[in-house]
């Protein structure tokens, strides 16, 4: 063996084409901006759309938004909306989101105005869903037209990885957030430097955080005030309410599937479905209170005012009326995504673990039991994490919640995933069993 030569015979040395990382930074920025106004934009029409239904129309027919009767005709109605809207619009407002990932394949243009149509109807008729799979859907179709027109060399998969990167940076308000799910998802040739693949979709990703927390007030803290946490006791307890949550969450999950499969061969009639699951959200609205409505995330801020008057029982109702709605309007085929509510039902069960046993830290109780339903819900690990301290931004919560994090990863494992099959499985799978 020759001394001096590590290398192969024909092996070549890895270089950085940094040259050609350069010349697509520009296009990574304007992609970010791109998703990052398109999230903006969508956001902006929902709330407006909220404030008019929930606010102006219920004030001119003398109701108040926590009337009963006012969350049933409003819900009813959004899911009368969505089912003539998938019925009738071209492409049936694209996928059902039950049945694919948070990443999927980039839909055609047609598609876009009945799930942008839809994605409004679910955000402002306060339907328990997230913006997230319809707006990385819309981003991505959006932005890999563009660039198969403007630089046609890119592949369309590069196009898609950098609206996605930049879509989460934008949902979460942060580029760490698309950091951890690109990282862990190892997608592209290993043989390239991790950090050559994240370059772009990182550039994509923290110019639409930038972009959008200069648009908006997005904020995911709760505003909980700092404990001192770290010891032996607090791992522990964190690790406890971290398997427990993921044990809602499993639950969750065992029953996505069938009742998904339920609903789809009762009612095949989209608009039937959703007008009949539109009305059925409404009785969950009226039995948890309007904090269970909508996707969760402002209604999370409102729990700690709730410290002083609410029970235990009182929070794992609230998480319990979450889990049912969110679960039924995904099921039902409502276009949004389980991320947001998710972490809503973590919160509150954090609430009702901290007031049933007041020893576990409110700041312990509150992430770790956003970690293990995340890890439930979204089987991202690091991604769960990050969420949690969004949450609550205390560097000190860090190695409780990895713990918890871990223990939740591996009672989830082999556990069924938040998903349902789609119904061409469902139906090809029966004529099988008939032959």
């Amino acid at each position: 063996m020759a001394e001096g030569n590590p290398a192969s015979p024909g092996a070549e040395e890895f270089r950085s084409p940094v040259g050609r990382m350069i010349a697509l930074t520009p296009v990574a920025i304007a992609a970010g901006v791109l998703c990052a106004l398109g999230l903006a934009g969508l956001s902006a029409v929902a709330d407006f759309v909220q404030k008019l239904v929930w606010h102006d129309l219920s004030s001119a027919v003398g109701a108040s938004t926590d009337d009963w009767w006012w969350i049933m005709v409003v819900l009813t109605m959004a899911g009368l909306i969505t089912g003539l809207v998938i019925r009738w619009m071209p492409g049936h407002a694209g996928d059902d989101p039950a049945t694919i990932e948070l990443l999927s394949e980039p839909l055609p243009l047609k598609v876009l105005p009945g799930l942008i149509i839809a994605t409004i109807v679910t955000l402002a008729g306060g339907v328990s869903l997230g913006p997230e799979n319809p707006i990385m859907a819309i981003n991505a179709a959006v932005i890999v037209v563009l660039g198969a027109r403007l630089i046609p060399k890119v592949p369309h998969k590069d196009w898609a990885g950098l609206a996605s990167a930049a879509t989460i940076g934008a949902l979460f308000g942060t580029p760490v957030a698309a950091a951890l799910m690109l990282s862990e998802l190892n997608s592209g040739d290993t043989r390239i430097p991790l950090w050559n693949r994240l370059y772009l979709p990182l550039v994509a990703a923290a110019t639409g955080s930038f972009v959008i927390l200069h648009f908006t007030d997005l904020t995911m803290s709760m505003g909980l005030p700092e404990e001192t946490v770290g010891g032996l006791g607090d791992l522990l307890r964190a690790v406890g309410v971290g398997v427990a949550a993921a044990a809602v969450g499993i639950v969750g999950a065992m029953v996505f599937d069938p009742l998904h499969r339920l609903l789809h061969r009762s009612m095949r009639n989209p608009v039937l479905l959703l007008t009949a699951a539109g009305a059925a959200l409404g009785a969950l609205g009226v039995l948890g209170g309007s904090i269970t409505l909508f996707k969760g995330l402002e209604q999370m801020k409102e729990l700690p005012a709730q410290l002083s008057t609410t029970t235990a029982v009182g929070f794992f109702v609230f998480a319990g009326v979450k889990l049912c709605a969110m679960l039924l309007a995904s099921a039902a085929g409502f276009r949004g995504g389980r991320i947001f509510p998710a972490v809503f039902i973590g919160a509150a069960l954090g609430f009702g673990t901290h007031v049933l046993i007041p020893s576990i830290p409110l700041v312990i109780a509150v992430t770790a039991a956003v970690v293990g339903i995340s890890v439930a819900a979204t089987r991202n690990g690091w991604v769960s994490l990050f969420l949690a301290l969004a949450m609550v931004p205390q560097f000190d919560l860090m190695i409780p919640l990895l713990f918890a994090t871990l223990a939740a990863w591996l009672l989830v494992a082999n556990a069924p995933e938040l998903k349902a099959a789609p119904l061409e499985t469902i139906e090809s799978a029966g004529s099988s069993e008939r032959t």
